[in-house]
């Protein structure tokens, strides 16, 4: 995946605070429903631009009051995904409160003139998205359009059509979304997930989920700190889950590094082999 993140396509810091949620239903797929440059289309170098754009419309909308840019990612032309709200963040362009933390919210660049119609690169790149949401962020196999619950034409026609076909990679191979992976129930040893993401945080995380995590990372051989498991989330822990999750991922489980632990952090702390 052609991931862009905030930093490298220079976005503006929220207003306010996320509303932070450990996973969803899945993905819906959006487009912007206005007037998107035709230029982009030939010059990548405009698309990070025209996302500070978008960003800069929605913190400016009198209506909506956003706090930051919508949706939770973007797809330009030529495949890249830029980073809006990002992983396990509520977004704010599904259409209510309870649309917003169903779904994650992934935009096309794809308007009502000038780019109308997706590239293949496009395409490809909503595929890459809808498979970070799900590796990464806890999102589930849906993989729904903005209409789909929500009274709007978004994404369109032509990108709904592509949703209903079952968002099918471009190309002879057809080739859908992979599958949502197993959520940490069923076979899974780990204890129910917590429900919050455990993180590092102002003001600290403090409880019986961070102690019980923190007392796993201690018996699979992880230093969590000279306090052992007292259940407060400090740079310690996180620290020592990054080590964890770095160390995951060079062993074939992979994790992402950001030292939170959301439901596959939790069940690979039960469920991955013991390498050290």
């Amino acid at each position: 995946m052609k991931l862009v993140s905030r930093s490298a396509w220079g976005a503006a810091a929220p207003t306010g605070s996320y509303a932070r949620i450990s996973s969803t239903r899945g993905a819906k797929v959006h487009y912007e429903g206005s007037a998107v440059p035709g230029a982009l289309a030939g010059d990548h170098g405009r698309c990070a631009g025209h996302v500070r754009d978008v960003q800069h419309a929605h913190l400016n909308d009198p209506k909506e009051d956003w706090i930051d840019i919508a949706y939770s990612f973007l797809v330009c032309p030529h495949g890249y995904v830029f980073e809006g709200r990002g992983l396990n963040v509520k977004n704010g362009a599904n259409g209510n409160p309870t649309l917003n933390a169903g779904h994650y919210a992934i935009c096309a660049m794809v308007g009502t003139s000038g780019i109308t119609s997706p590239t293949d690169e496009m395409l490809n790149g909503l595929v890459d998205a809808i498979e970070y949401c799900r590796a990464q962020g806890g999102a589930g196999g849906e993989v729904r359009g903005h209409r789909d619950g929500y009274a709007t034409t978004c994404p369109g026609d032509e990108l709904y059509a592509w949703v209903q076909r079952g968002a099918p990679r471009p190309g002879n191979s057809g080739q859908a979304p992979a599958p949502a992976p197993a959520p940490p129930s069923g076979s899974s040893s780990a204890p129910s997930f917590p429900g919050r993401v455990l993180r590092l945080a102002q003001p600290m995380m403090h409880g019986p989920d961070v102690q019980r995590a923190q007392e796993r990372l201690i018996e699979r051989t992880w230093s969590v700190g000279p306090d052992g498991a007292d259940g407060w989330y400090g740079e310690r822990t996180r620290a020592t889950v990054v080590g964890f999750q770095r160390d995951s991922s060079a062993n074939g489980w992979p994790l992402a590094d950001d030292g939170e632990i959301g439901p596959l952090t939790w069940a690979a702390l039960w469920d991955r082999p013991v390498t050290r």
